[in-house]
């Protein structure tokens, strides 16, 4: 299943509704009514669980869907409790840049306000001068944990998403005494989207294709398996430090290819398009403004 949120483009009042996008034609069956309690699919997973709110989506199955054409994607997450980021956890792009492939993950976070959506323009800082692109496989928590097993990590993966950590990279690595949090945190440095796929129609995370072009030019492309730390891992790895609770997205990392380390360095710059694409989950598609 394909779980958004959507709006209508007829709705004045811009409300947020949860929806499951059919993957043939891409219409939205509206699962709003049956979640009434709940304003968003973080709210959903928290008040339903998991289990339940998967159980009432397959209920829905078959229901009339709306013409995608009368719908805006929203990112279907929005507002989770953290956004925690594994950095260096690509093979390819560690040998990219010379530096040995960690023994355990490194992460840092984004805020949630960082987040927008699938389609959404990226305003481009007035702070920095290095705006960069990276795309990631992004794993959702579906339910609470603390101290989770590896081999007990996929009970807890609501589904997967394609994010852009977008980077100003002089505020990363020359700025804020080496700290990565502000080259990582700022607005709109989170695109998220089009939908989460639940696990069941994911054969492997991590065997999958992931690229990212720039106005049309391919600038990262590789296979989720070159991933050090797989998802799995990395859930387990961050429920020892804090209680992953429902929403929570996780990124895995980004392949090689981004405009840091390209000789000479490339960066984004006002009016570019950027797509971020994974394998049978989808592509975002956002400009720079």
């Amino acid at each position: 299943m394909r779980f958004v949120q959507f709006r209508l483009l007829s709705d004045a009042s811009k409300k947020t509704r949860i929806g499951l996008q059919e993957a043939k034609n891409g219409g939205i069956i509206d699962l709003s009514d049956a979640l009434s309690s709940s304003q968003s699919l973080v709210q959903a997973l928290t008040n339903f669980g998991m289990e339940n709110l998967i159980d009432k989506a397959k209920s829905m199955i078959g229901k009339q869907s709306i013409n995608n054409s009368m719908c805006a994607l929203l990112a279907p997450i929005t507002s989770p409790d953290k956004v925690v980021c594994a950095g260096m956890n690509y093979k390819d792009h560690c040998i990219e840049q010379g530096v040995p492939i960690p023994e355990e993950p490194i992460f840092f976070t984004k805020f949630p306000s960082s987040i927008i959506g699938p389609f959404d323009d990226i305003q481009y800082p007035d702070i920095t001068k290095e705006l960069d692109w990276e795309a990631e496989l992004a794993v959702v928590i579906g339910k609470k944990g603390k101290n989770i097993d590896a081999d007990k990590a996929k009970d807890y993966i609501f589904g997967y998403t394609v994010a852009h950590d977008v980077s100003a990279r002089d505020w990363q690595f020359g700025k804020n005494g080496g700290q990565w949090l502000l080259g990582k945190a700022m607005d709109g440095f989170c695109p998220l989207g089009p939908c989460v796929i639940t696990p069941d129609e994911i054969h492997d995370p991590h065997q999958l294709a992931i690229s990212c072009s720039v106005n049309g030019e391919l600038k990262q492309n590789s296979n989720t398996s070159q991933i050090v730390h797989n998802s799995y891992y990395c859930i387990s790895y961050l429920s020892k430090f804090c209680t992953l609770l429902p929403g929570d997205v996780i990124l895995t990392g980004t392949p090689p290819g981004v405009g840091a380390f390209a000789k000479p360095p490339q960066f984004l710059k006002k009016g570019d398009i950027v797509e971020c694409a994974i394998e049978n989950i989808g592509i975002l598609r956002n400009q720079v403004v």
